[in-house]
């Protein structure tokens, strides 16, 4: 990996730009999920136990360069300390004195990046403006490593540069997956549309040895094989998209894995009448809702030989019952492997996160990723700016 982490960097008596991710939901004035906030702390403290001084900087919400009240980030600063411990001091526009003003382990949180439209634009000047803070660059923020901002990828060139604890946890969580992964590798793929994850797909088939296609998605491959998928969601002009994935996956050797059977329901809704037909026999008036027992059962046996899983998507209409069940039973086993040693799994993008959290899975995972859009990228097989820039 051509990154270098915190243990190649000499911090003794020197300041540390800290780009993290702390775009945290907010209700009332109240922060109502720290997990972000929580998962910056090894950064701050190692940065700190190696003699360094931290300065977080940070985007919240999409200001798009103009100065937003309610997205400032002096909202945050108090859960921000409270979380890491630690006196932590908002700053707003007077940058250079108050970092010469620091003291012994005080954290300078600056404001919202985004309310400068050099920040989204990978200014040159605002990057250097940051630059002139501080001795080293840190990047902890893989979620937004796949915007060239200024933040992001022109700092990275103006500072020694590194990658933070998180960042090279999930860096060497998607190496395991993807780039050197022990075989035989299995993705698990599910979601609304195929049109979505195009990118993805096409770059999965070659590099895993089965794909699990699940969701509104999988109707699609099935309509484009001829089968009748009676009212359920399904982009019937991406027929021919299918299966155009699907030979290019015969081409490299991957299997895709279809549901055999499903649950069709007249109506969406919690408890809704439901029967489990083979995908052959949806009927005309039905959606499809689910995988059904004997698709799982296949999907649980490849999971069961396989050495590697990626997982991107439910496989069905997770969010109510009875449509969950698919889901959550192959998750489950998923979960059993990986705690068993048997199995690497990695998991992102946030229908997959709230999928896996609510089947109990997601703690016996090997590594879930909150990245989002940069997760995607990196599955898609693309060059992340901010991975590339460390480099």
């Amino acid at each position: 990996m051509g990154w270098k982490t915190l243990d190649d960097m000499d911090f003794n008596g020197k300041r540390a730009l800290v780009r993290v991710d702390i775009n945290v939901p907010v209700e009332n004035g109240v922060v109502t999920d720290i997990t972000r906030i929580e998962r910056i702390c090894d950064t701050v403290y190692d940065i700190q136990d190696m003699g360094g001084q931290v300065i977080l900087i940070a985007h919240f919400g999409r200001p798009k360069g103009q100065v937003v009240p309610e997205m400032s980030l002096e909202h945050i600063a108090p859960t921000v300390a409270d979380v890491l411990g630690l006196p932590v001091t908002w700053v707003n526009s007077d940058y250079r004195d108050a970092v010469k003003e620091m003291a012994g382990d005080e954290v300078l949180l600056l404001e919202n990046l985004r309310f400068n439209p050099g920040e989204e634009k990978n200014d040159a000047a605002f990057a250097k403006r940051l630059a002139s803070l501080a001795d080293i660059y840190v990047n902890d923020a893989f979620s937004a490593a796949h915007r060239a901002h200024a933040s992001t990828e022109a700092i990275a060139h103006l500072l020694p540069a590194c990658a933070g604890r998180l960042m090279a946890e999930e860096l060497g969580a998607l190496e395991t997956a993807l780039g050197s992964p022990d075989r035989p590798v299995v993705a698990v793929v599910g979601g609304a549309k195929v049109s979505t994850k195009l990118d993805l797909l096409g770059n999965l088939v070659t590099k895993v040895d089965t794909l699990v296609i699940g969701g509104g998605m999988a109707n699609t491959f099935l309509a484009a094989q001829g089968i009748d998928v009676g009212k359920s969601l399904c982009e019937h002009d991406l027929a021919e998209t299918a299966r155009e994935i699907a030979r290019k996956a015969a081409d490299a050797g991957c299997e895709i894995l279809l549901p055999r059977d499903v649950v069709v329901a007249r109506e969406f809704k919690a408890g809704a009448a439901n029967d489990i037909v083979a995908v052959e026999n949806c009927p005309a008036d039905a959606m499809i809702l689910d995988a059904g027992p004997d698709s799982v059962a296949h999907i649980v046996a490849v999971l069961e030989r396989s050495k590697t899983l990626v997982w991107n998507g439910p496989l069905g209409a997770f969010e109510i019952a009875p449509f969950d069940a698919g889901t959550n039973a192959a998750a489950a086993r998923a979960a059993d492997l990986s705690k068993a040693g048997k199995l690497i799994s990695v998991a992102g993008g946030g229908d997959t996160v709230a999928a896996l959290n609510k089947a109990g899975a997601a703690d016996d995972f090997s590594y879930i990723s909150t990245a989002g859009g940069a997760f995607l990228e990196w599955m898609e097989g693309k060059e992340l700016p901010g991975v590339a820039a460390l480099g």
